[in-house]
């Protein structure tokens, strides 16, 4: 397992440096000037020369590429101050650090994210075995049936619906809002809830049918008919046999989703006017905020590739056989 994972980070770091290397070059073969876009309008040229030269612009485009690349391990020093390691810029627009400006916004971020994932992998796996357990029954026509009309459901149709009954016609819960889990755990649970529940819809609706299908395909295999001939009980043969080996292909397609999930996190953000990454990237391409944009989706990628690596992890964990690929 240790092998694995070695092999896992190396390959990380490797795509980690490609999508560096990309994102600067694309960005930065741009027919625009930084120190322009940096300094605003109505800027005095003896300006834009002053911000091209701390910014670095006056220098080669592999020099620039170097610092860049050697500021994310080490860190780099601006006017402003040293921005510490992983440093990936300054802001056009606020003249804060990138890094200090993504971390702001993590938190919610990581809050809608992790929340959705554990709500609807609760909520479609759950439903998915129970119409695999009854498979035939108004039970399981019911469940396919809700999972079909909840999968037409998009984001920011559903979120207005839900905002209009549960808070502003009933007044049964709050608008949402974030607050530090550490500051108030109840406060975060109660603010996240709806947007969690509205996410979290879509991808329920698919994983009840995949957890469904995947469930009723391994009770046909051959090492859960003969548990079965050996006498032993429904219940055991399902939960014990049966259940892990459906498991395989559901964590495949976790791993794919991870993207969508974290672009679903965007646009309820948007719906729900929550300050999170999604938002801060879309309000940094509207401004031409260019460090921060690039700083945004290098996080984005490296957080999906962790998320990735976990999932490999459990993957490995589920089928051994992966350990020796």
């Amino acid at each position: 397992m240790l092998q694995f994972l070695i092999r896992r980070l190396i390959g990380a770091v490797v795509i980690m440096f490609l999508i560096g290397a990309f994102t600067f070059f694309l960005f930065y073969t741009i027919p625009q000037d930084f120190a322009q876009l940096a300094c605003g309008r109505n800027c005095s040229p003896q300006n834009i020369e002053v911000i091209r030269e701390n910014l670095g612009l006056d220098k080669p485009i592999t020099t620039q590429f170097w610092e860049f690349m050697t500021g994310i391990v080490s860190g780099r020093d601006f006017p402003q101050g040293h921005c510490s390691a992983p440093c990936l810029g300054v802001s056009f627009d606020t003249g804060d650090f990138v890094w200090d400006s993504i971390m702001d916004r993590f938190p919610l971020t990581l809050s809608l994210t992790v929340g959705g994932l554990v709500i609807f992998l609760l909520f479609g796996l759950g439903t998915g075995l129970l119409a695999a357990w009854k498979r035939g029954t108004f039970v399981d026509k019911l469940v396919s049936g809700a999972s079909m009309v909840l999968s037409s459901f998009q984001i920011y149709f559903l979120g207005p619906i839900v905002l209009g009954l549960l808070v502003y016609s009933t007044g049964w819960m709050e608008n949402p809002r974030y607050v530090s889990f550490t500051g108030d755990p109840a406060g975060w649970f109660v603010g996240m809830l709806i947007p969690w529940a509205v996410m979290a819809t879509i991808f329920t609706a698919q994983y009840t049918r995949m957890a469904r299908s995947t469930m009723i395909e391994q009770l046909q295999e051959e090492h859960v008919r003969t548990a079965r001939a050996k006498g032993m009980r429904q219940r055991y043969v399902f939960f014990r046999y049966a259940w892990r080996g459906s498991l395989i292909p559901i964590v495949t397609i976790i791993g794919m989703d991870l993207s969508a999930l974290l672009s679903g996190a965007v646009v309820t953000e948007f719906t729900f006017d929550l300050a999170g990454i999604g938002r801060l990237a879309v309000e940094s391409s509207l401004t031409k905020d260019l460090p921060l944009t690039m700083g945004v989706m290098l996080f984005g990628a490296f957080f999906i590739l962790i998320l990735n690596i976990i999932v490999d992890l459990a993957y490995a964990y589920i089928d051994p056989r992966v350990r020796l690929a």
